[in-house]
C-alpha cells in the first residue's frame, strides 16, 4: 500500500512553519516539520508575491527531498483581520415518507445555510455547524437516524476577502504546492490545542502571532465566537525600537531574550547591555522599562479580547479559562497578565496530537511543545479530519473542495 501526506502550512507575516504528516497504511507518522523567515507578507495578507514565493519555495524544496507527493496536498492558513463571521440558518423538510433523518437531508440543510448575503468581492470559507433543530427541538449534535418533518440548522459562516484568498493560492501554486484545503487560523489552532471538556466547560482561545491576534470562544462544544485582529508581537518589537530608539532587530532580540509581561516582577536595577546584540550599540537600558513597555501593549491586546467577550457575555465567566498559543505566548509571565487582565484562569497551550501519530521523526518532536507550531499542526489534523484519516475512515464534511480548484475560474466560483 503506497503512502498519503498531508502538509499543514502556516504562512505567518514573520515565519512561515510547516508539518508532514504521512500515512502508510493504518500507520500515521509525523515525519518532520520545517520553518523559515517569511517576507512580503503584512498582517497575514501577501503583499508582494515576488518576495513571499522565494521564501516559500525555500521550504518547498526542501519538503520535496523528504516527499515530494506532499506538495500535491497542502493545507494552508487563512489569518488576515479581513475575515467576518455570520450566524445563519437553514431549514428542509425531511424528504422520506418514513420521516428518518438520512445524511442527504443533513447535506441538504447546511448548504440550505449557506445562502447568505455576501458583499462584492467576498467569499465563504467555513460553514461551521452550531446545532440542529427537529421539529422544533434544538440542541442536537446530530440528526441523523431521528425521525420528524423538519429539520433546521444554526451556522456559522465564515467568510472571507477573495483577494487576500487568492493570492494566497496563487503564492502556494507559484512555490510548486497544490492546495488540499484552506483553514481559519483560530479554527486550526483550536483544533490542535483545545479539548472536548475545555471546549464543554466554556474557553477562550487566544494565538498572538507577528501580525494578527486570533481568538475563538466556545462553551458547550458550541462554537461562540471568531475574531482576528490586526495586533501582534510584531507590534511589542516596534515599541520597544521606538521607546529604545533602537532598529527593529535589536528590539526583537532585546524582547527575545529579556522580555518579561510582568515589570513588577522585574529588578528595578536589572539592565541590559545593547553591545551583548550588537557591537555597533552602546549603553544599556532598564529591563523593567523594557517590561512597561511590552505589558502596556499586552494589555491591548487582552482589552481587544475582553471585549469580544464582553459582546458575547462571556467576560470573566469561562470555567475553562484562557489558552496562550502562538510565538509570542512563549514571552515569560503572559499567562499571569491574563489571567489578571481577563479574570480567567490561564495557560499556555501546546499541540495535543492524542493517538492520531502514534511515530514521530527525531526532526518533529520539539515543534510539538512548541505554541509557535499550533496552527501548523491544526492544519494537519483537520486535513485529517476531512479526509478521514483519524475517523474510521470517514471523510468529515468540508464547505469547499479546494482540490484541483484552477484559479483562471476562481472569480466564477466563489463570487455570488
Amino acid at each position: 500500500m503506497g503512502s498519503h501526506f498531508i502538509l499543514g502550512l502556516d504562512v505567518g507575516t514573520s515565519s512561515i512553519k510547516a508539518v508532514l504528516v504521512e500515512r502508510q497504511g493504518d500507520r500515521i507518522i509525523l515525519r518532520r516539520t520545517f520553518k523559515e523567515n517569511s517576507y512580503g507578507l503584512r498582517k497575514g495578507a501577501v503583499a508582494d508575491l515576488g518576495e513571499a514565493v522565494p521564501a516559500l519555495s525555500k521550504i518547498f524544496e526542501e519538503i520535496r527531498k523528504t516527499a515530494r507527493p506532499a506538495l500535491k496536498n497542502v493545507y494552508v492558513n487563512i489569518g488576515t483581520p479581513q475575515v467576518k463571521i455570520q450566524a445563519s440558518k437553514g431549514i428542509v423538510a425531511v424528504s422520506r415518507v418514513d420521516s428518518e433523518i438520512y445524511q442527504d437531508d443533513i447535506d441538504r440543510v447546511v448548504k440550505a445555510s449557506q445562502a447568505v448575503q455576501l458583499a462584492p468581492n467576498r467569499m465563504v470559507v467555513h460553514t461551521i455547524t452550531r446545532e440542529f433543530i427537529v421539529d422544533g427541538v434544538g440542541d442536537i449534535a446530530s440528526p441523523l437516524g431521528l425521525s420528524g418533518g423538519r429539520l433546521e440548522v444554526v451556522s456559522m459562516v465564515v467568510d472571507a476577502f477573495a483577494p487576500h484568498v487568492k493570492s494566497l493560492m496563487r503564492l502556494v501554486e507559484m512555490s510548486g504546492g497544490e492546495i488540499g484545503g484552506m483553514i481559519f487560523d483560530p479554527i486550526a489552532a483550536s483544533r490542535a490545542v483545545l479539548s472536548k471538556s475545555q471546549k464543554e466547560l466554556g474557553v477562550v482561545l487566544v494565538d498572538i502571532g507577528c501580525g494578527t491576534t486570533s481568538v475563538a470562544v466556545y462553551e458547550e462544544n458550541k462554537l461562540l465566537a471568531l475574531q482576528i485582529f490586526p495586533v501582534g508581537g510584531g507590534s511589542i518589537t516596534n515599541d520597544i525600537a521606538v521607546g529604545l530608539k533602537v532598529p527593529v532587530p535589536l528590539a526583537e532580540a532585546i524582547k527575545l531574550h529579556y522580555g518579561y509581561a510582568l515589570p513588577r516582577e522585574v529588578g528595578s536595577k536589572e539592565v541590559i547591555e545593547l553591545a551583548k546584540f550588537s557591537p555597533d550599540a552602546k549603553g544599556s537600558v532598564s529591563r523593567r522599562f523594557v517590561a512597561e513597555i511590552i505589558e502596556a501593549r499586552l494589555a491591548e491586546i487582552l482589552e481587544f479580547v475582553n471585549n469580544e467577550l464582553t459582546l458575547i457575555q462571556r467576560s470573566g465567566q469561562l470555567a475553562g479559562g484562557i489558552v496562550l498559543t502562538g510565538g509570542t505566548a512563549k514571552l515569560p509571565g503572559l499567562a499571569e497578565l491574563a489571567r489578571q487582565k481577563l479574570r480567567l484562569t490561564s495557560q499556555i497551550g501546546f499541540a495535543d496530537l492524542g493517538g492520531a501519530m502514534e511515530e514521530r521523526g527525531p526532526l518533529a518532536t520539539d515543534a510539538v511543545e512548541d505554541p509557535e507550531f499550533t496552527i501548523a499542526f491544526g492544519l494537519l489534523l483537520t486535513g485529517g479530519d476531512q479526509e478521514g484519516w483519524w475517523n474510521d475512515g470517514r471523510p468529515a464534511r468540508r464547505s469547499i473542495n479546494f482540490k484541483n480548484l484552477n484559479l483562471r475560474r476562481f472569480l466564477d466560483y466563489f463570487m455570488p
